[in-house]
C-alpha cells in the first residue's frame, strides 16, 4: 500500500476510465482527486498540489500535450503520465520530449498501472531530493559557516541589487561596518573555541535586531557589515545605537568562559541617486568605523558627504 500523503490527480473525459483509475489508486493508498477536462485540471494543481498527474492525451478543450507544456513552464516539478489509447510512436515519443514521464497505452492492467505510477513516483522522490540538497548546498556556498550570515561575494551582488532598486524607487540604503572592539583578548586569554563561541553570538544578536528586508555578512574574523534597506537617517542612527547597546550588555558565556564586549560601527547612507557602487558604499562605511575607533570605540560614526561625524549617544555620555 502507498503512503497516503502521496496525492494523484487523474485527468479523462472518458468517465468509466477515469473512475477505475480514480477508485483503483484510492484503494492502493493514494489521496486521489479527478478532472473531466485540462482545464478543471490546473485549477486543482493549483489547489490539490498533486505528485503525480495521469493524463488522457485526447481531451474537450485543449489536449493533454498541451496541458504538459504548460505544467512543464511552472516553477514546480509536478510528475505526468499519460493514459492514452493512441500509441502512435511519434505522439509517443512527443509527449516524453515535453517532458512526460511515462506513457501507457490503453487499454491496460491495473497491476501495470500501479507498477509505472510507483516507479514514476520514486524518480519523482529523488528528483525533490537532489532540488533540496542543491539547495542546502547553494545556502552552505551563500553563507558564513559560523554565524549563518551572508558571505561577502553573496553580500555585494545583494548590495548592487538593492542600489539598482534604490535609485529606481528613491529609497534609502545604508551600510554598517562593525567591529568587535579588542577582539584579540578573547582568544589571548581563553581558548579559540569561545572566540568561535562569541562570533556565533554577535551573528544572532544582528539577526536578532534585524527586520526581514535587511541582510549581513561577516566581513572577515571579527568584523560585520550590515545593510538597511528603505530606512532614512535618523533610523540608522538608531538601529546602531540599539545594536551597541545590545552587545554591550550581553554576557558571552559558554560555561566554561564568560566576559563582556562591546563594539564600533560606522555607517553610509544613500538614496542611489550619486549612482555608488557597492564596494565604494563599503568603503564609506569602512571609514567611518575607522573613525570610531580612533575616537575611543564602542560608539558608531557616520559619513557625510567625505566627512566622518560622530552620532551616538554613547558619546554624548562621555
Amino acid at each position: 500500500m502507498a503512503e497516503n500523503n502521496i496525492k494523484i490527480l487523474v485527468v479523462d473525459d472518458e468517465e468509466d476510465i477515469l473512475t477505475i483509475m480514480h477508485d483503483a489508486l484510492g484503494q492502493q493508498g493514494y489521496t486521489v482527486t479527478k478532472a473531466t477536462n485540462a482545464n478543471d485540471a490546473f485549477s486543482l494543481v493549483e489547489s490539490f498540489q498533486p505528485d503525480l498527474v495521469l493524463t488522457d492525451h485526447d481531451m474537450p478543450g485543449f489536449s493533454g500535450l498541451e496541458m504538459l507544456k504548460e505544467l512543464r513552464k511552472q516553477h514546480n516539478y509536478t510528475a505526468v503520465i499519460f493514459v492514452s489509447a493512441r500509441g502512435e510512436s511519434n505522439l509517443v515519443a512527443q509527449a516524453l520530449t515535453e517532458g512526460a514521464d511515462d506513457y501507457i497505452r490503453k487499454p491496460f492492467r491495473l497491476e501495470e498501472l500501479f507498477a509505472r505510477v510507483e516507479a514514476t513516483l520514486r524518480v519523482h522522490a529523488l528528483h525533490k531530493e537532489l532540488k533540496e540538497a542543491n539547495r542546502n548546498l547553494q545556502g552552505e556556498v551563500d553563507r558564513d559557516y559560523l554565524t549563518e550570515l551572508y558571505n561577502m561575494r553573496t553580500m555585494y551582488d545583494r548590495i548592487e541589487f538593492e542600489l539598482k532598486r534604490a535609485k529606481r524607487f528613491q529609497r534609502p540604503v545604508a551600510c554598517i561596518m562593525m567591529d568587535m572592539d579588542h577582539f584579540k583578548t578573547v582568544n589571548d586569554f581563553n581558548d579559540h573555541l569561545f572566540g568561535s563561541f562569541v562570533l556565533k553570538e554577535v551573528g544572532d544578536i544582528i539577526k536578532g535586531n534585524m527586520r526581514e528586508i535587511d541582510f549581513a555578512a561577516r566581513y572577515g574574523g571579527d568584523e560585520f557589515l550590515l545593510v538597511l534597506t528603505e530606512t532614512a537617517l535618523e533610523g540608522v542612527k538608531i538601529f546602531c545605537e540599539r545594536l551597541r547597546q545590545a552587545i554591550e550588555a550581553y554576557r558571552f558565556d559558554n560555561g566554561v568562559n564568560h566576559m563582556h564586549l562591546t563594539s564600533s560601527m560606522g555607517f553610509a547612507l544613500t538614496d542611489g541617486q550619486e549612482g555608488v557602487t557597492a564596494k565604494e558604499l563599503v568603503r564609506r562605511a569602512d571609514h567611518a568605523l575607522y573613525d570610531a575607533k580612533e575616537k575611543g570605540r564602542n560608539r558608531f560614526s557616520e559619513y557625510v558627504h567625505g566627512v566622518t561625524v560622530m552620532k551616538s549617544q554613547k558619546e554624548s555620555d562621555d
